[in-house]
């Protein structure tokens, strides 16, 4: 048996590696999480509300774990503004977006159009909007409404989509991204 410590190579960096070659160079995986393997084991999502004037740049998976309070913030991040309520995001959803911002590979934080939405909110929206769903999955925390300058509507629908993880909903008048960890499907254009 070699030792690889010896030599400079341990397991865990041999298998580290080997990972980050199979994320480059495997076009789809069965979840989101498959794409954020090999990332060094850190998770970071970045984002910006321009209704509220906050910033999130946070770190919340570690080694193989989520980090708890880091949850709490982005769902404190991901609240329902008009009303201030707060819901736990789903840390699935947190990972499709994470993995589809790391493959459109880049560094301009999402702009958040709306994460959880409280029944008032969702009704409101529903008043005004017949592409607003009844049983939305904002309304548990699943969900979330993205924009990113630097790429298109489908470029980054193609890249949530390619994470095979949930539902991704393209609002191309509108300039957004629906995201969620529900059943895997996709609509819009």
């Amino acid at each position: 048996m070699t030792d690889n410590k010896a030599s400079g190579i341990s397991r865990r960096g041999l298998l580290g590696a080997f990972a980050a070659t199979l994320v480059t160079a495997a076009p789809t995986y069965a979840s989101a999480a498959g794409f954020l393997r090999g990332a060094g084991d850190v998770r970071r999502l970045r984002m910006y509300s321009a209704r509220t004037g906050e910033t999130l740049n946070m770190i919340y998976w570690i080694e193989g774990e989520y980090i708890p309070d880091a949850l709490k913030e982005i769902s404190y991040f991901m609240r329902d503004w008009r009303t201030n309520d707060v819901k736990n995001i789903d840390a699935r959803t947190i990972d499709i977006m994470t993995a589809a911002h790391n493959l459109m590979d880049v560094s301009e934080p999402y702009m958040l159009i709306s994460g959880y939405r409280s029944p008032k909110t969702n009704a409101m929206l529903r008043a005004r909007s017949s592409g607003v769903a009844k049983n939305s999955r904002h309304l548990v925390g699943e969900a979330a409404d993205l924009r990113l300058n630097s790429r298109s509507v489908n470029q980054m629908a193609r890249a949530a989509a390619s994470c095979n993880a949930g539902g991704v909903g393209r609002y191309s008048g509108s300039n957004f991204v629906h995201m969620d960890c529900g059943p895997v499907r996709s609509w819009g254009s």
